[in-house]
């Protein structure tokens, strides 16, 4: 199959380039309009600006199936949330039942129902306008929601593997208490490569998560016994620091948190993994093995 993978330069989208490559397909990877990379097969796109269907109509000819893994955490001028993660792949998917390019795979993420941050709200969108042409037939689409995806180059896997060097943590409340099912990159690029690959055409919404849940402080110290250190000390930071270290973190993008970030973290980040289970083919890789399997 030609697949255009959106967002193949990010980190999730250089494991599904490989993942789908292995499995036999040819992959018309993206790029943004400003950069020049050594592929000459790469299409340029803006997720800025591109707002019109009309405008992926060309991009779409000979193409089978279309993969989109572009997202940002905060919003900017250069990159508006509201643009990247609803109105373009609206338009993005809204050109795809025009062209007859029915497979549609669309990686948003998982605990954003019930979030009423710009990220949650905005993932929701897109997921519901690609659900939305499923339902009317237009589509064969379905949404991937990844608890927190685990691998080397992710940054958040770089904050989770930085903070568990550390002897002693001082973690928001939140961080504590909140369970996560993190996730393999390699497992999720898989999933989506055997979705591409089966007969079997499934539609929908796909949870996509490890085998068992943890809180987020529990986790970080499984990635430090997997580096062969004893237990850290954790201790819960006040809640006016946690404010305060939030705000801050909304005037400097450099910081691990903001208040966005904040509230999504203040609640589970779970599901089901049999579904995803039964996609893979096997158990998905726990916690306890992602530093052997997926930092490297």
């Amino acid at each position: 199959m030609n697949i255009l993978l959106c967002g193949s330069s990010g980190f999730i989208g250089h494991n599904i380039t490989k993942a789908l490559i292995a499995a036999g397909h040819r992959v018309i990877p993206t790029r943004s309009p400003a950069s020049r990379g050594d592929d000459d097969q790469a299409i340029a796109v803006d997720f800025s600006r591109d707002t019109n269907p009309a405008v992926w109509l060309a991009r779409l000819k000979g193409v089978d199936a279309v993969v989109n893994a572009v997202g940002v955490l905060r919003d900017t001028r250069q990159r508006p949330i509201q643009v990247v993660h609803a109105e373009v792949p609206k338009a993005l998917y809204t050109a795809c039942a025009q062209a007859g390019v029915r497979r549609v795979i669309h990686v948003s993420a998982l605990g954003i129902e019930g979030s009423d941050t710009a990220y949650a709200q905005t993932k929701l969108a897109a997921d519901r306008h690609l659900l939305g042409l499923t339902e009317q037939g237009q589509l064969d689409g379905v949404v991937l929601r990844p608890s927190i995806v685990f691998g080397a180059q992710g940054d958040s896997s770089k904050l989770f593997m930085g903070l568990a060097q550390l002897p002693a943590l001082l973690l928001p409340q939140a961080m504590i208490k909140a369970r996560i099912q993190p996730v393999a990159v390699g497992d999720l690029a898989l999933a989506i490569a055997r979705l591409l690959s089966e007969a079997r055409t499934l539609t929908g919404v796909l949870p996509c998560v490890g085998p068992t849940p943890l809180s987020m402080a529990d986790f970080i110290g499984s990635l430090r016994q997997q580096l062969g250190k004893s237990k850290a000390l954790v201790m819960p930071l006040p809640g006016f620091m946690t404010t305060l270290s939030a705000r801050i973190g909304d005037q400097i993008p450099a910081m691990p948190f903001c208040t966005e970030t904040l509230s999504l973290l203040d609640q589970d980040n779970v599901a089901p993994a049999e579904a995803f289970t039964e996609v893979l083919g096997r158990r998905p890789i726990g916690h306890q093995d992602l530093v052997t399997t997926s930092w490297h």
